[in-house]
């Protein structure tokens, strides 16, 4: 049997098949060649594979960020970065950066975080000086930290397919988020330093105080959703309904910059995009069922444990295995249908689920950034008019800075784990 699900699974994988077809393909494979089961189970599964009411979430924060996106709350956001960090060697890359990470809590989305944060300062660092290469590398770097810092759509995934609380592993995002941030700045600085690029626009006291008061609108979402995410006043699907109602209040009604035109753009794509993950989760926990049916994990688990004897090795081998399989598919479904299956490795090795989340996450974002399915590459691509080389190769300095940072993450696990356990674990 688990010969006929590899070869089946490897065969349509390098055919280009659909990974949402390809998981329901090989699970129906399986069912009609080794078990007495009826197909009509497949129909069962992927039911109740969506019967879960916090899927609401997804669309919701997908919803949420093309809303914010569309309208001013990203410009409104960097103006703000700039009025702050601006004054410094090198503000207005420094500006990208903490942009980017208050975008990521507002969208939870790295695509649209180098949308709606790259479209407006790639043009403004050029003008400002600052060198081409860098400037691409620095907003697709900086744009991926949209699923590191929460609220995260891919998080909300794994928690799905792992069983884990939504809200710990919001919170342990924080710090390595925090610890990505900081490294870039740091980066930023270095290089401002050796090309000597400045930020030389300066702020009148009337000026400055338009700027916060217009910003603070943007700067309150996260405050909303995640402060009641973590004092339980809401759910985080309801905390992701929030911050749709929120944004559409602002953009309306204080900003007015957005239409209706623009909105009903803005839902048509965010319908799509759900869809396309909805269907994709609902074939990947039913190959999931499949695998866990047929005690797969355990036996995985058991030659596993006979090969490798550490925990930290374990998960060094993981995180290869997921840049590997990132070059035949996107490191989101590789996540979704690798981790299951390593669920009882995990558990033998006493890694806390939480902590292997955030390095998931991590490697994911890692994925975003390399070639041949790295999204971000190609959503710099479309902003920056350059091939697909030229994005890639200006991203590279900073793949080795996130590295640095995933393998820092990886092996110290109380970065991830010390505020879960602070806040959340009584």
């Amino acid at each position: 049997m688990i010969a006929t699900l590899v070869i089946c699974f490897l065969a349509l994988l390098l055919l280009g098949m659909p990974i949402s077809i390809l998981l329901a393909a090989t699970t129906a494979l399986v069912l009609l060649t080794w078990t007495h089961t009826p197909l009509t189970i497949l129909v069962q599964q992927l039911f109740n594979a969506l019967d879960n009411s916090v899927l609401l979430a997804i669309p919701f924060f997908i919803l949420a960020g093309g809303i914010m996106t569309a309208g001013a709350m990203a410009r409104r956001l960097i103006e703000v970065m700039n009025l702050v960090v601006g004054r410094f060697r090198g503000g207005a890359a420094m500006a990208t950066v903490v942009a980017c990470v208050f975008f990521a809590a507002l969208s939870g989305s790295s695509p649209a975080t180098v949308v709606a944060i790259g479209s407006i300062m790639f043009p403004a660092l050029l003008k400002e000086g600052y060198d081409k290469d860098f400037t691409t590398g620095l907003i697709t770097s900086a744009g991926s930290l949209g699923i590191v810092i929460p609220p995260s759509i891919p998080m909300i995934l794994y928690c799905l397919v792992m069983n884990v609380s939504v809200a710990q592993l919001f919170m342990a995002g924080i710090l390595p988020g925090v610890l990505i941030g900081l490294t870039l700045l740091a980066y930023t600085y270095v290089q401002a330093r050796r090309h000597d690029w400045r930020h030389t626009r300066r702020y009148s006291a009337a000026e400055a105080w338009r700027i916060v008061r217009e910003g603070a609108w943007g700067l309150m979402l996260p405050v909303i959703v995640l402060g009641g995410i973590y004092t339980g006043l809401f759910t985080p699907t309801e905390a992701a309904a929030v911050s749709v109602v929120y944004a559409l209040a602002v953009e309306f009604l204080v900003y007015r910059e957005l239409s209706w035109r623009k909105l009903f753009v803005v839902c048509r794509e965010a319908g799509v995009l759900s869809a396309c993950l909805l269907f994709i989760l609902a074939c990947a926990m039913t190959f999931v069922w499949l695998l866990t049916a047929e005690q797969l994990p355990v036996k995985v688990a058991d030659y596993i444990i006979g090969l490798v004897d550490s925990w930290w090795l374990f998960l060094l081998l993981v995180a290869v295995l997921f840049l590997l399989m990132g070059t035949v598919m996107d490191d989101v479904s590789a996540m979704i249908i690798l981790s299951p299956l390593f669920l009882e490795t995990l558990n033998r090795f006493g890694i806390d689920l939480v902590h292997y989340g955030i390095v998931m996450v991590l490697v994911i974002e890692f994925g975003f950034l390399t070639p041949p399915f790295g999204l971000n590459l190609f959503v710099a691509m479309g902003l920056t008019g350059q091939p697909l080389t030229t994005v890639a190769r200006a991203t590279a300095p900073f793949l080795l800075l996130l590295l640095a940072c995933v393998l820092v993450v990886t092996f110290v696990p109380q970065i991830s784990l010390i505020l879960p356990e602070l806040f959340l674990r009584h």
